[in-house]
């Protein structure tokens, strides 16, 4: 059992280190920019859709 998990952990190591490519500063940089704009895009239609509901609501119940 206990070589088994020091097999896995070598298996995994080898892995992230020689298989793995990780994203240049500038990719990574582009990839955060785009995240950002989305997640900024998303709040601003939920917000809108709390705004319209809102006002729905207030015609309905006033």
């Amino acid at each position: 059992m206990f070589k088994k998990f020091i097999s896995n952990c070598k298996e995994s190591y080898n892995e992230l280190v020689h298989k793995t490519t990780w994203p240049t500063g500038k990719e990574l940089s582009s990839s955060a920019v785009i995240v950002l704009v989305a997640s900024l895009m998303i709040a601003v239609v939920v917000f809108l859709m709390d705004k319209c509901f809102q006002g729905i609501m207030t015609i309905i119940y006033p």
